[in-house]
C-alpha cells in the first residue's frame, strides 16, 4: 500500500515543523521543507492505483463508490494543504500559517486513511478473498446492452462458480449452479456490492459487504439485510435440468 509513504512523509514534516516552532531551530523547519515536496511525489505515485480501482474496481452506485470519491477529495486537499504550506514556508518569514495548513493537512489525510481503511476491510477493495472453489476470477466486456440475452457457451464455469460480464453500461453476473446457469444483476439491492465478488452455493448468491442473500434464478431475497429483489435474466443453456 503506497499510501503509507506519502502519509509518513507528510505527517513527519507536521512534526518537524511542531518541534521546530516550539524549539526555535531553523534547521528542523528546513527537514520540513524537504519532507514536503517528497511526501508530495509519492502522494501522486500512490494516486495512480487509487484511480485505477476508483475506475476499474469499486462498484459503480453502491456506498463503496460515494466512500472512495470522498477518499479522493480529501487526499487531494491534504496534498493541496501541505503544497500551500510549503510553498509560503520557502520565504521564512511565514511560521505560523504553514503550521496550521500541515495540521489540517495532517487531520484531513488521517481521516482520509480512515476511509481508505474501510474500503479495504468493509468493502474489500483490492482484497483476494475468493471462496473454496470459486476459480479464478473472470470477467468480460460486451459492447451492447442487448447482450443481456446470454449463452452458457460465453460462460464455461465450473458449479457454484461465476463471472461478471460488462453489458453495455449494465454489470450482470453469470452463475453456474447444480440446476444449470442463471445470470442477474451484479449490484446488491441493500448498499451496491458486488455480487460478482461473493459467494455462490445451491442456488444462492451471497453479497460480500454485508451478507444479503438472493436466489440467483428468482432474484428473491432469502437472507437481509436486504429487502428488495435483484434483476434476473434469460440465459440460453442447454444443460439446465428442467423440473416437473
Amino acid at each position: 500500500m503506497l499510501i503509507v509513504y506519502p502519509f509518513a512523509f507528510l505527517t513527519g514534516a507536521f512534526g518537524f515543523s511542531i518541534v521546530a516552532a516550539a524549539t526555535k531551530r531553523r534547521q528542523l523547519n528546513d527537514v520540513a521543507q524537504r519532507l514536503i515536496p517528497t511526501g508530495i511525489a509519492a502522494g501522486l505515485v500512490a494516486a495512480v492505483p487509487g484511480v485505477i480501482d476508483y475506475l476499474t474496481v469499486v462498484p459503480p452506485q453502491s456506498s463503496g463508490k460515494e466512500r472512495a470519491r470522498k477518499h479522493a477529495l480529501l487526499n487531494t486537499t491534504g496534498l493541496g494543504l501541505f503544497t500551500a504550506s510549503w510553498l509560503l514556508g520557502k520565504n521564512g518569514r511565514r511560521r505560523t500559517t504553514p503550521l496550521i495548513l500541515q495540521g489540517l493537512g495532517s487531520a484531513v489525510m488521517s481521516f482520509a486513511g480512515y476511509l481508505g481503511g474501510t474500503l479495504v476491510f468493509r468493502n474489500q477493495i483490492g482484497v483476494d478473498h475468493r471462496y473454496a472453489q470459486a476459480g479464478r476470477w473472470q470477467e468480460e466486456t460486451r459492447e451492447h446492452a442487448e447482450s443481456r440475452a446470454l449463452t452458457a457457451s460465453a460462460a464455461p464455469l465450473d458449479v457454484n462458480q461465476m463471472k461478471l460480464v460488462h453489458a453495455g453500461a449494465a454489470r450482470l453476473v453469470v452463475a453456474r449452479t447444480e440446476t444449470g446457469y442463471a445470470a442477474f444483476q451484479d449490484r446488491c439491492t441493500h448498499k451496491g456490492g458486488p455480487l460478482s465478488d461473493g459467494v455462490l452455493i445451491c442456488g444462492t448468491v451471497q453479497c460480500p459487504w454485508h451478507g444479503s442473500q438472493f436466489d440467483v434464478i428468482t432474484g428473491e431475497v432469502k437472507c437481509g439485510p436486504a429487502e428488495e429483489k435483484i434483476a434476473t435474466y434469460p440465459i440460453e443453456d442447454p444443460h439446465r435440468v428442467k423440473h416437473a
